[in-house]
């Protein structure tokens, strides 16, 4: 004998009914971020973006630490501990409201606060990541330089010894948090290979010029790091990390949210081009009405659902075992191209309005151009993924 059970009710917000993939806690943890995204940020992210920063951006600091969500991965120190799944969420609701606020996020936690939890001293900890946890203390990440991106390795900020003392010269470009950080993790190359050191603001001969003149994560703060003759403390030194292997599992970490980050810029997107669909009226119709919207929305559709899917997977699969390098590199790749086709496809659906700061789709899909090059561009995560499947490292 079989029973029919009643279909669930249809959700155009979520056809695919990712919710039911999610714990209580979870859900609850997202509503959290929504929350405050919708109060303290999304009233005025469209002027923040088209000035060209964050007026309070201390503040809004300050009131991300309190929703917990900065280092909300780590454990101690006044973070929250809080799963791997649980910190994509936030940063799927982040990047929904802008890019810009994401970045700040990740930065600060995936970045400058995991280097120092991970790779730092005891001492280093106590120092720095209660204050970075609750958003008193900004942190930024000195990695890329104006001859350095993809090749890391051939870095030329170096750090040598005299006496007890480093001392370190270099410049570091496109930094996010740079002009407003109180602390800098920086990578330089030493005669014992490239070592992270923790650099506080103030310190004689380091300077953090803003770049301005940006089209892409107007909102965020941007800039660079210049080391001239810059004297540390031997103890400023991250005892744990040499080589590669320090920066780059940092970048893994940062890596991982923008795996998520990515997908609430696309849901942003598709969620403004649905709603302006079905009130676009054109022969006398709504333009959702017409087959060929229908085809964009659902190819959209599609494209999202099956990043979310991709996301989720990496998440419970980074919680329970551990995920590989390369499998973030399969996320970041995907996410983050199909969600700026996504948001250049919402654009067309608002036609002329698409381009208008009126609506979060332009602002969405400029932002994505930065994000689909920096921590790791399309064709270094393809050759990572194409080692990983061929055995053959193509990057020279």
């Amino acid at each position: 004998m079989s029973t029919t059970t009643p279909h669930p009710r249809f959700d155009p917000a979520d056809p695919a009914n990712l919710d039911s993939l999610l714990t209580d806690d979870e859900k609850e943890i997202r509503r959290a971020v929504r929350a405050f995204c919708a109060d303290r940020i999304d009233p005025d992210i469209a002027a923040w973006f088209e000035q060209g920063g964050i007026p309070d951006i201390r503040g809004l600091a300050r009131g991300l630490g309190e929703l917990g969500v900065l280092g909300m991965h780590l454990e101690g120190y006044g973070c929250a501990g809080m799963s791997a799944l649980a910190y994509g969420l936030a940063c799927l609701e982040l990047e929904a409201s802008d890019s810009a606020i994401r970045s700040l996020v990740s930065v600060q936690g995936s970045l400058a606060m995991f280097a120092i939890h991970r790779w730092g001293s005891e001492e280093q900890r106590q120092r720095w990541l209660p204050g970075m946890a609750t958003g008193e203390l900004i942190g930024c990440f000195g990695l890329t330089e104006p001859d350095a991106g993809s090749d890391p390795a051939g870095m030329r900020t170096s750090a040598r010894r005299d006496g007890d003392d480093w001392v370190l010269d270099g410049r570091k470009t496109w930094i996010t948090n740079a002009p407003i950080a109180d602390v800098a993790v920086v990578w330089a190359q030493t005669d014992d290979g490239i070592r992270g050191f923790v650099v506080p603001r103030g310190t004689p001969g380091f300077s953090t010029p803003e770049i301005t003149h940006k089209m892409s994560l107007r909102a965020s703060a941007t800039g660079e790091l210049v080391l001239d003759g810059v004297r540390l403390p031997r103890d400023a030194v991250l005892p744990e990390a040499v080589g590669l292997r320090g920066p780059l599992s940092c970048l893994t970490e940062a890596r991982y949210g923008i795996v998520w980050g990515s997908l609430g810029a696309a849901r942003a997107s598709l969620d403004a081009a649905r709603s302006y669909a079905a009130d676009r009226m054109q022969f006398g119709r709504p333009i959702a009405a017409f087959q060929l919207t229908q085809q964009k929305l659902v190819d959209m559709t599609l494209e999202y659902v099956k990043g979310f899917l991709l996301a989720l997977h990496l998440g419970r699969q980074k919680d329970a075992a551990g995920v590989r390098p390369e499998q973030i590199s399969l996320g970041k790749l995907n996410n983050v191209r199909e969600a700026i086709d996504i948001c250049r496809t919402a654009r067309t659906i608002l036609g002329a309005n698409g381009i208008s700061l009126e609506y979060p789709v332009i602002r969405h899909a400029n932002n994505l151009e930065a994000v689909l090059t920096y921590e790791g561009t399309v064709e270094m995560h393809t050759l990572v993924i194409g080692q990983a499947l061929t055995g053959f490292d193509a990057f020279r």
